[in-house]
């Protein structure tokens, strides 16, 4: 593996529809398009340091087919891959071509710059901006349209504004998926504002419904009552809209969880997003799943300590006896949590080594003194398995976020942009 297995870096400044250099302007800065600047992941070639995700590209594709068999219904719905936060940090552009390659229909994001940067990585998928904003004027509809995306839109005021936008630019209508809220509380339109959502449909046939969507709250809890209750109102609203003479060609709901729990919830299309990467949404709901990232760095120095001798910030970590410390190129700012200072490990030939001392921004050290035989040069792996000279062991996310007291989903998506991704075709 090397860094021909991955993609080509995007500009931050991507081409416009003309493929010139320059093609929008800030948000808020008055008429105009839209400008969209986003950080640039560091790049394979670039790598100095030894530090680096290694994205599975056979295992991403190993779980969409997983996926592909869960749904084994009388009609099965299409699989839309959800990939925002730059597809849980393992590279959108990447992980976007394989699912495109793979056969996938289509896919999702949170927001307006993520669906850009795929359309500039040359996908062709129709994508689902779900995150519905659009900049606080609204001027990214004009992106939108120019760059053939699918807006979520929630109120009237957005089905009015892209209207007009439609009109200006004399272009045909555009499909839109409408979020409806029902029992989420974050976004989509409520009962309350249906009635003029519907109408503001009716009354502008430039905007188009061409899919009914909601967000599920509770899919991975014990008591699926709730989520019950989510589609139940959710059928109820598809009905108010057909009064309007609304019928969405498209509805849907389910998240991983709701995929493979319940599949009332299924509807036309389901969108899964961490189950792609391996990740049940639940313990023991997709064992056949396989992760699809893993992140290694290697040992740079190594020192032994004297019995008593105190490391590290704070001198959190003091030798109980004489011991060899191994310090290795990853810290917070790599994404690896300060929350795992003198709590966490690693993986050294293939063997378990303990975080001593805190995580720094840039630095860990590891306990090596029961790793025979450690090593300048040794491999450290904070997620994935190894195999080594001293066995195979793994550590996998899960037990990450229960060391850190949150969810794989952010173990995932705060590996930083700073670590580049290597993508691996075995």
């Amino acid at each position: 593996m090397s860094a021909s297995h991955a993609p080509t870096e995007l500009s931050s400044t991507p081409p416009d529809r003309n493929g010139t250099a320059s093609p929008l302007e800030a948000l808020g800065s008055g008429a105009g398009p839209v400008r969209v600047l986003r950080p640039r992941r560091a790049a394979p070639a670039d790598a100095v340091r030894p530090t680096r995700a290694e994205v599975n590209l056979a295992h991403l594709r190993h779980n969409l087919r997983v996926l592909e068999r869960a749904l084994n219904g009388v009609k099965r719905p299409q699989i839309w891959g959800v990939l925002k936060a730059d597809a849980y940090g393992h590279g959108a552009p990447a992980v976007a071509r394989t699912l495109e390659r793979a056969g996938i229909p289509g896919l999702g994001v949170a927001l307006l710059e993520e669906a850009i940067e795929l359309r500039d990585a040359g996908i062709r998928l129709p994508i689902l901006v779900m995150g519905g904003y659009y900049g606080p004027r609204r001027e990214g509809f004009e992106e939108i349209i120019a760059r053939d995306l699918v807006p979520v839109v929630y109120d009237a005021g957005q089905i009015e504004r892209l209207a007009n936008v439609v009109r200006l630019e004399q272009r045909d209508r555009v499909g839109v998926h409408l979020k409806v809220d029902t029992g989420m509380g974050r976004l989509g339109a409520t009962s309350s504002e249906l009635e003029a959502v519907f109408a503001m449909l009716a009354k502008h046939p430039e905007v188009r419904l061409d899919g009914l969507m909601t967000h599920l709250a509770c899919a991975d809890a014990d008591d699926l009552g709730v989520t019950i209750e989510q589609m139940r109102r959710f059928e109820e609203i598809e009905q108010r809209a057909k009064s309007f003479g609304l019928t969405p060609r498209v509805r849907h709901a389910s998240n991983s969880a709701a995929m493979l729990r319940l599949p009332a919830a299924w509807l036309d299309i389901v969108r899964p997003g961490v189950a792609l990467f391996g990740i049940s949404p639940r313990a023991g709901l997709a064992p056949d799943l396989k992760p699809v990232i893993r992140v290694r760095s290697e040992v740079v120095a190594l020192r032994t300590i004297a019995k008593g001798d105190s490391i590290g910030y704070g001198h959190t970590w003091q030798a109980s006896r004489e011991s060899v410390v191994a310090t290795v190129p990853m810290g917070y700012a790599d994404g690896l949590s300060r929350q795992l200072s003198n709590r966490g490990a690693a993986l050294v030939r293939g063997q378990r080594a303990p975080i001593a001392g805190a995580v720094s921004m840039d630095l860990t050290m590891l306990d090596v003194t029961d790793v025979p035989g450690a090593r300048v040069g040794d491999e450290v792996v904070f997620l994935g398995t190894q195999d080594g000279p001293l066995g195979r062991a793994t550590i996998s996310v899960e037990e990450i976020a229960a060391l850190t007291g949150t969810i794989a989903w952010e173990v995932l998506t705060s590996i930083s942009r700073r670590v580049p991704r290597f993508y691996r075709e075995p």
